[in-house]
């Protein structure tokens, strides 16, 4: 009886093995079918995580968002940090020294920006004539908005009212941008623009 009993034990391991042969296999089963799904080559967009040593936004476009959708946002963050700012100085400085200082440390940003590029082996900057001209033109309304901001404040206007005055300057630019660069139309534009007109003309008290 107890040979029996021993023979029973070695074909079918009830007793010393809790699972059965049944199992065993297909546990086996399962672990192949993983191991071969963790070991099958993806294609994909491989992730780069040394990115930020040289384009802080390079490659973050996706399908949802345009490649340049990342510039926007800093853009709007900085902006809006200026406005805030100008508010703080307009009430401490005038409008004189306080554009002046504005404009000077701008200077000092950008040149510090081109010596990165210099030193970081990235220089690829071009120069025209008309680029100068316009970049000239662009610095003569950037000097001449921020001593209007300054003043706007001085004279008690209101930092919520500075979102409605941009955006009237986006509607200036949407418009100037469907007549002189031949940038496609839309509803969705020229409601905006409509908006933007609408709220710049509820501020004037």
């Amino acid at each position: 009886m107890m040979a029996k009993l021993a023979i029973r034990d070695v074909k079918h391991d009830s007793i010393l093995d809790l699972c059965p042969p049944s199992v065993m296999r297909e546990e086996d089963k399962l672990r192949v079918s993983v191991d071969k799904f963790f070991d099958k080559q993806r294609a994909g967009n491989s992730v780069h995580f040394n990115f930020l040593a040289s384009d802080p936004f390079h490659e973050l476009d996706s399908c949802f968002v345009a490649a340049w959708f990342w510039y926007a946002v800093a853009a709007a963050i900085l902006y809006g940090a200026h406005q805030i700012f100008t508010r703080l100085a307009a009430e401490r400085i005038g409008e004189g020294f306080g554009g002046f200082v504005v404009e000077a440390s701008a200077a000092l940003s950008i040149l510090i920006y081109l010596a990165f590029l210099w030193l970081g082996g990235r220089w690829s900057q071009k120069f025209s004539m008309p680029g100068f001209n316009y970049s000239l033109l662009t610095g003569i309304c950037v000097g001449a908005g921020t001593i209007a901001f300054f003043l706007l404040f001085q004279k008690g206007g209101p930092l919520s009212s500075v979102p409605a005055i941009l955006a009237g300057g986006a509607a200036i630019m949407a418009i100037a941008g469907i007549l002189f660069f031949r940038e496609p139309p839309s509803w969705q534009r020229i409601v905006g623009v409509a908006f933007a007109i609408v709220g710049l003309f509820l501020l004037r008290k």
